[in-house]
């Protein structure tokens, strides 16, 4: 299994690198007055004035411009295409220690297709399209993605197909293999797993070839049992660090070598889910015997013929494995039902893991864990059909924010107050960008929500308010996705405090950590082909909110812990579902713009 070298870059998906611009260094007096506006509307008066104090003195310090000289002198290191790709990834995923499933994976489930009655029908018609996907990534053929003026970097889609995240200590590893010689997908069923290449004589097989081949797998993987080991990747990663060792040690090399390097999994569950939360939970992580949660890409299809998507998040975002998913999706929808051409005769390989007693123990234990954790997962999915992103517009409303000045709403009735709120927002016109938070509360949000429950506020007063918050949260949002947010900066000033050098008081202020502690995570992925998609709070004190904004609905996923804090999806989606028609009823007569 040859090792794929990332800097073989090729073809008119990375003909742009060269031309991208590296993420920049804000201007650190720039920076400190954001932050300091951010943390007006989240905490009391007395603390602001404390806070408010420690950031300018931090500002004056000759320790605050050393950091900032080094995070430039970071920056401009030849070689470095950027000076936070490595903390951030480091500290937010293959150094964080959680398991990835609940805690980082997320999912995107499918709309029904009418036309596929058989999982197998339906797998087969998805894996087709996302061969196809990938065949346009291997030769480079693949249009860069891009907003309305520039090219978006395409470095994270090396990390999609034929790659895996390896458990190591005290930080995870990321393996990608070679895509020539590696046209393998595994097949997961009834905690078996099962490897056929999708090449034949030099020719892609077709979606009816794969669907013969997907049912002899299911066929023989349903007449018996097996130890469940791919539940071991949703433990605790030093905990499967050390499984990972003990299954190397029983002879499992070539299993896990197949298994790593395969183009993607796909999962085929026997869930027959009804509503919107069951197929959700079925998507994004089922029983957990059926998965292998290291992988990048993993498409997931029912016993009912419904499909999803789950991703590991370590080394790529939502934005690339969602057009994946809409190729997909679409690729299979397009695709007619054909026959089998006579003569054809599936072929597969069962992978067999060695599964002594250390291991069946180890599989025992990590069930147990998994079972607990996503049992304490909470999701309620909102699909709110009186209006979308047609509408929204026709009110002069930037989509986006509009929806989350309803989340503000709704959090700030929820919880009684404005809670930091987190917004991702995309950083890949920098080469090898990722994200920035964009801080959603605001003094212009908390006003505006404030006039909401005001009885003396008359509509022209709340809309001149709505207006405002609106107009300061595409700011802030194009502040972030300029690299000019508030969290990446100071991240990389707190990262270049040496050892042996005291920490600025700026770090160590309580409002430091509460105003990024995210009782509110929110992300948008807006697609017509998706029903919904999600994935886990940040804390267990808040609520993970994904929204897909379509062009006459919105579907808003809404995740929550159960425990000790009494948070509720149900209840919280409630709120979302209310401010959402208050909104809509106070701007319905005029566009927002008229005021």
């Amino acid at each position: 299994m040859s090792t794929r070298e990332i800097d073989e870059e090729h073809g008119a998906l990375f003909a742009q690198q060269e031309q991208l611009p590296k993420l920049p260094v804000p201007d650190l007096e720039s920076t400190l007055q954001k932050y300091v506006e951010s943390l007006k509307p989240v905490l009391s008066e007395s603390e602001y004035k404390h806070s408010a104090h420690v950031v300018a003195e931090f500002g004056r310090s000759a320790q605050a411009q050393e950091l900032q000289r080094r995070l430039k002198a970071r920056a401009a290191e030849p070689g470095r295409a950027s000076w936070l790709e490595e903390w951030w990834n480091d500290l937010s995923y293959m150094g964080y220690r959680d398991p990835v499933i609940p805690f980082v994976s997320y999912h995107y489930s499918y709309n029904d297709d009418p036309r596929c009655t058989r999982a197998t029908q339906r797998a087969a018609k998805l894996i087709s399209g996302a061969i196809a996907f990938r065949a346009r990534v291997v030769d480079g053929s693949l249009e860069p993605d891009s907003t309305r003026t520039s090219a978006l970097c395409s470095h994270s889609y090396n990390y999609m197909f034929n790659a895996c995240r390896i458990p190591a200590e005290p930080s995870d590893k990321f393996r990608t293999v070679a895509y020539h010689g590696n046209e393998t997908i595994v097949v997961v069923r009834n905690s078996r797993f099962f490897e056929f290449s999708f090449v034949r004589n030099n020719v892609v097989l077709s979606a009816a070839e794969i669907e013969q081949t997907l049912e002899q797998i299911v066929q023989t993987a349903d007449a018996a049992d097996a130890v469940a080991v791919g539940v071991l990747t949703t433990d605790h990663r030093d905990t499967w660090t050390r499984n990972r060792r003990m299954l190397l040690d029983a002879g499992n090399a070539s299993v896990l070598q197949a298994i790593e390097a395969a183009a993607f999994v796909v999962c085929m569950e026997p869930d027959m889910p009804q509503t919107r939360e069951e197929l959700s939970h079925v998507i994004w992580h089922a029983s957990g015997r059926n998965r292998w949660f290291d992988k990048p890409c993993q498409f997931v299809v029912t016993d009912s013929a419904r499909a999803g998507f789950c991703g590991e998040h370590s080394m790529i975002d939502g934005t690339p494995t969602l057009r994946l998913a809409d190729f997909a999706v679409a690729h299979s929808l397009a695709l007619p039902d054909g026959p089998v051409p006579r003569g054809f005769n599936p072929a597969f390989n069962e992978l067999r893991f060695q599964t002594p007693p250390t291991v069946v123990r180890a599989v025992a234990q990590a069930q147990s864990r998994f079972d607990v954790n996503v049992a304490a997962q909470h999701v309620c999915v909102l699909n709110f059909a009186a209006f979308g992103k047609d509408k929204i517009k026709k009110l002069g409303c930037s989509p986006d924010a509009f929806v989350q000045m309803v989340i503000q709403l709704a959090s700030t009735r929820h919880h009684g107050r404005a809670r930091p709120t987190y917004e991702a927002s995309m950083t890949r016109s920098f080469l090898h960008g990722r994200t920035e938070t964009c801080r959603s509360v605001s003094s212009d949000s908390v006003a505006w929500c404030t006039s909401m429950d005001d009885p003396s506020a008359d509509t022209g007063r709340r809309i001149k308010l709505l207006r405002t918050a609106l107009a300061t949260h595409s700011r802030l949002t194009r502040e972030a996705v300029n690299g000019h947010g508030v969290d990446r900066h100071l991240l990389g000033l707190r990262m270049l405090v040496a050892p042996t050098e005291p920490m600025p008081a700026i770090f160590t202020d309580p409002a430091y950590t509460y105003s990024s502690h995210w009782f509110v995570s929110t992300s948008q992925m807006s697609s017509e082909h998706l029903c919904s998609y999600g994935w886990s709070a940040v804390t267990p004190r808040g609520y993970g909110i994904a929204y897909n904004i379509r062009e006459n609905s919105l579907i808003i996923h809404v995740a929550c812990v159960r425990n000790e804090h009494g948070l509720n999806s149900d209840r919280f989606a409630q709120c979302l579902e209310t401010a959402a028609h208050d909104i809509a009823s106070l701007i319905d007569v005029k566009k927002v713009s008229e005021y």
